[in-house]
């Protein structure tokens, strides 16, 4: 079935292209969620008419990306955590951990776009890919450090 998105979806592609879906997540998730409308001779008109607004809204989207790229770029994120023996952590850090240091130093990121195979378990760096928007990313080093006992000499 062929739709037209109304929105970038990472899987699919960009707004106001023309795809070709199964018609049950058409039907069933595409449409309902108003994520895409179904190609019709009405759709193709207002389609074209839009074409303006929707390159305009795309340059500003890769633009914005590019920005926090740019920020993001040869980045390191310090995080101090109780450790064990062998420099194992208690816990681990997830991307909401990474978020919230990120949001710190001044960079909204939603945790779901920081792109961790498995949580960090061990302390030493890590190389973490965050994505940025426009189907790009950016990869940041993530150091995880054992805390500091501020009693351990008592």
């Amino acid at each position: 079935m062929e739709i037209i998105l109304r929105r970038t979806i990472d899987t699919l592609g960009r707004e106001g292209e023309v795809v070709n879906v199964k018609p049950g997540y058409a039907r069933n998730f595409l449409l309902p969620q108003n994520l895409a409308v179904a190609v019709n001779s009405a759709s193709l008109a207002r389609l074209q008419k839009e074409q303006a607004a929707i390159a305009k809204r795309l340059a500003e989207e890769k633009k914005n990306a590019e920005a926090l790229a740019g920020k993001l770029e040869n980045l390191t994120v310090s995080l101090n955590r109780k450790t064990g023996t062998e420099g194992r952590l208690f816990g681990s850090v997830t991307g909401g951990d990474i978020a919230d240091q990120l949001a710190q130093l001044g960079i909204t990121v939603d945790r779901k776009a920081i792109m961790l195979k498995d949580p960090i378990k061990s302390v030493g760096e890590t190389r973490v890919a965050v994505k940025v928007g426009y189907q790009m990313t950016s990869v940041i080093t993530v150091q995880v450090m054992p805390e500091i006992a501020a009693n351990a000499a008592a």
